[in-house]
This record gives structure tokens, sequence and C-alpha cells, in this order.
């Protein structure tokens, strides 16, 4: 089960982090988007998880993700890691037993993901506008949908990206990819995984993803900024939030039609769209697999139909009024 390139590495780390080879049973886990091998093994009796990154160019240095692992772990908010080898592209840390989300998962993310931007810079920092830009561009340029779909909401957002840059982007050590897989609850405590995409990023984004996935009303957003702030987030952040969530829909809507098409699934449908909220329920239990190339073509179907919907809001007006005529970044 364990590539022949990678056995004798294995080997080293269980030996350095358990003093045996011995594994009394090991299991392959698929869920997620990710180009790394990750294990369930149980070594005396105990579960572990072990992650072997096979990737070896420089997008596959685990560098910065061991790093960034290891102070969330510190934090109390990673599992904790057992062995990790930078050269060996090889970790161990906790396994953690997956429990269903209480009802109150966002509110209980909320301080977990403070802590997570309360921790030191992370050594990576990306504009993560510049990323959107660049979805965009390549988006158009494959010409995966007709320019008349989306011409006026690429250059709305433009509009967006000029106005949220004005302040500075408040960057803090983020996640980036905080999806349901990359989230577990344990029955007591929540627990982030999968830090492949960690960089310093704005603190919006992270907030943004969330909510996309578990705040579904104004109330409830409300609700989740609060108990991430510690107080009323006040028109200035809940202005900056509304706009990232904007961004998202576009860079996900991007993202993944690029990635259906590629895959050869066509993305010009005339089906309805699936409804926003429904659709993220069953990514959650895992109804819709976004591995598969419909689920890609649908996921970027329904991001990009709450983009449009979104464009055409007064709310969305009214935040890119505020926050160009307040440069001053909020935290």
């Amino acid at each position: 089960m364990i590539p022949e390139a990678k056995q004798a590495a294995v080997a080293r780390a269980l030996r350095e982090a358990f003093s045996t080879e011995k594994l009394d049973d090991i299991r392959l886990l698929t869920a997620g988007m990710t180009s790394a091998l990750v294990f369930r093994i149980v070594v005396r009796g105990n579960p572990y998880l072990l992650r072997l990154i096979t990737r070896d160019d420089a997008m596959g240095d685990p560098s910065c993700q061991y790093g960034c692992m290891q102070a969330a772990a510190e934090a109390g908010i990673a599992p904790c890691i057992r062995y990790a080898s930078v050269e060996d592209r090889v970790m161990i840390s906790d396994f953690i037993e997956p429990r269903p989300f209480p009802p109150d998962i966002a509110l209980r993310l909320a301080p977990v993901i403070r802590r997570l931007h309360a921790l030191p810079p992370f050594p990576k920092a990306v504009d993560y506008m510049a990323v959107i830009d660049s979805f965009i561009r390549k988006f158009r340029n494959a010409k995966i949908l007709p320019e008349s779909v989306t011409e006026e909401l690429f250059l709305r957002y433009a509009e967006l990206a000029k106005v949220y840059r004005q302040g500075g982007l408040d960057l803090v050590a983020s996640h980036n990819d905080l999806k349901p897989q990359n989230i577990l609850f344990d029955g007591e405590r929540l627990w982030l995984v999968d830090w492949e995409a960690a960089f310093l990023n704005d603190r919006y984004l992270d907030l943004a993803v969330v909510a996309n996935f578990f705040v579904h009303n104004e109330s409830h957003e409300q609700e989740f900024l609060r108990a991430y702030f510690g107080e009323p987030a006040g028109d200035q952040r809940q202005a900056r939030f509304s706009l990232m969530r904007h961004a998202c829909h576009i860079v996900y809507a991007t993202c993944f039609l690029s990635l259906a098409a590629a895959a050869g699934q066509s993305v010009a449908r005339e089906d309805p769209v699936p409804d926003f909220d429904e659709f993220h329920r069953h990514i959650i239990s895992g109804q819709v697999d976004l591995m598969d190339a419909e689920g890609k073509a649908q996921y970027g179907m329904v991001h990009l139909a709450r983009a449009l919907e979104n464009m055409k809001s007064t709310r969305l007006a009214e935040a890119m009024a505020l926050v160009a005529n307040s440069p001053a970044t909020a935290t």
C-alpha cells in the first residue's frame, strides 16, 4: 500500500516516532482534494495519521506546511505532530476520529479561527486578490463560458478588488482551505487539518470560506462575526467580510469550472443550478464528491450563480461604498 519509493522513509519515521516499524493496521484515506497520500495507521494499538507527499518539485516542498501545522498544534487547534521530515516528505500526527458536526458549528469555529489568526506570522505571504485575478484571466482566455455571461461580473469584481486593496490587506496566519473535510470534531473539540495551503493572507478569507458552508443568513452572520471578534463586528468589518465572501464566489466559480472543463466535463448547461445552501449541505454530508468532474462543474455553477445574484444586491453596493470611503483596515 505504501509506494516502494517511500517505504524506507516510512520505516525510518516509525522507528524514530515509536521505536518500531510494525503496523497493526493501515488504511488509505481518500477524502479531500490533495496530491498527498494519507493513511490511518495503528501502532501499538493507537491510531495515527501518516501523510506522504509524493511530489518532489518545489510545489511539493512541505517546509511551510509542516511549520504552520506545528505552530497550530502548539496552539491546540491542529493534531499533535509525532514525526515530520521535510527531506523525506513524511509526517505522522495524531489521528482524530471524526464525529458529526454540532448544530452550532459556526459559532464554535469562530474562536478557533481567532486563535489561528493570532499565531505568529506564517513564513509565506500570498496576495489573494492577485490569485483571483489570475484565475479570472485564465478562465476568460479558455472561453469556458460566453463572455456575455461573465463580462459585467468580472468588471465589477475588478472594482471590488481595487476598493478592497485601498486600506491594505490585513495579513494574518491563515489556513485558506477551511472546507468541512479539513475541519474535524471529536465530540468535544474542533481541529483544523491539511495545512497544504497555509500562508499569510487577509483575515477575512478564512471567515468567508467557513461562512459559505455554515452561515446561512444575515443574523447568523452577525453572531458568527461577534463570536470571532469578541464584540459586534461593526459596519466596516461587516463590509469587508461581505466583499471577501463575494470574492470567494468568483474564485471558486472560475477554479472549479476550469477544473471541470479540463476534465472534459461540459459546463454550458441549461438545467437549474442547485440551491447554494442545500448544495453545501450535500458536500458536508458527503453526498457530493468534488473529486468528480460533474461535482466540480455543479460547484462552480453554484458559486457563479451566487456571484451573479450578489452583483445585483444593494448590500454588496453598500459594502463597496463603505469600504471605499473608509480606507483604514479594521481588525
